[in-house]
């Protein structure tokens, strides 16, 4: 049985990565020590969305064994796990790492396939009876300390994060996408300008403020989406927490849908100041499928409509 609560929670899991595309091999970029920091803070923010929490779960070591990247988590509580299972069960975590994954590498896409493991259990199997996945990663008790690389990497990204707000994980991602091969470190910290650029269907985009035009665009062409956008936008904007995207679906429910994204924006953009940047945005109409609208921001001026 599970500990009680006096008891601390301590489980352990493998998560097996593997990419789609036969061009992109994780190990091989992970082996990379000019890539490694970049693949390393996908793999730390996606985990973080995943919990919730930068500390939601910890990862001990990262294991290349081709064409899996294997990466051995050690989970201390146990609703940071139950919070974990359930981003993976929907598809939440492959999502945000996809994306993070992207940021990083300035690719234009990083398509995964994700095991999860516990001992001998293929937890895939069982992801819909909740109790028994935790119950089988708390049986794995972590069978070593945080390799010592994982803390070499965990402190160079800690020293970028100290540079900007904690809530702003999108801003430690635009360092991705600029050309430096690896993880900028505190002396750098002045590359996160606004001339920074980001990679947007292979070409690159200054990563502005958003503007005026940008934001009367999005208010009139999000439609219903926008609370999706909203959402996708709230995992590093404190001023979106819920509940106030329903409560702005409340409020301005007589005005319409061009008003009810106006103000999601709005609110987006008085709460984040400078760090309201149009690559924010872009990644978040990309992740609701919003690209005709991603482009129209760019001024590619796509005629497909919003899938």
């Amino acid at each position: 049985k599970m500990a009680g609560s006096s008891t601390p929670w301590i489980g352990s899991a493998y998560l097996f990565l593997q990419s789609t595309c036969k061009t992109i091999v994780l190990p091989s970029l992970y082996e990379s020590s000019q890539k490694k920091p970049s693949v390393f803070k996908a793999l730390k923010l996606a985990l973080a969305d995943s919990t919730g929490s930068v500390n939601g779960v910890d990862m001990l070591k990262v294991h290349c064994s081709h064409p899996h990247l294997i990466v051995q988590l050690k989970f201390c509580k146990q609703e940071n796990c139950r919070r974990f299972l359930q981003s993976y069960r929907e598809g939440a975590l492959q999502e945000s790492l996809q994306n993070h994954l992207q940021l990083s590498l300035a690719m234009t896409t990083v398509p995964l396939e994700m095991e999860l493991k516990a001992g001998n259990e293929h937890l895939d199997n069982m992801l819909k009876d909740e109790d028994r996945c935790l119950e089988c990663i708390y049986r794995e008790k972590p069978d070593r300390l945080r390799d010592e690389e994982i803390s070499e990497l965990e402190e160079c990204l800690k020293s970028l994060i100290v540079h900007q707000s904690i809530n702003n994980n999108t801003a430690v991602k635009g360092c991705a996408s600029l050309n430096a091969p690896s993880l900028p470190c505190p002396s750098q910290g002045s590359s996160l300008s606004p001339q920074v650029t980001f990679i947007f269907q292979g070409q690159h985009f200054a990563n502005r403020t958003l503007t005026p035009d940008d934001h009367q665009k999005f208010a009139k062409l999000v439609s219903k989406k926008w609370k999706q956008v909203g959402r996708s936008l709230q995992k590093n904007c404190r001023a979106l927490r819920d509940p106030v995207i329903d409560n702005l679906a409340l409020e301005y429910d007589r005005e319409g849908l061009y008003e009810q994204a106006y103000q999601l924006l709005l609110r987006f953009i008085q709460s984040e100041g400078k760090k309201a940047t149009i690559a924010r945005l872009i990644a978040a109409l990309e992740e609701n499928g919003l690209i005709s609208l991603a482009e129209e921001l760019l001024g590619l001026h796509s005629n497909e409509d919003c899938s």
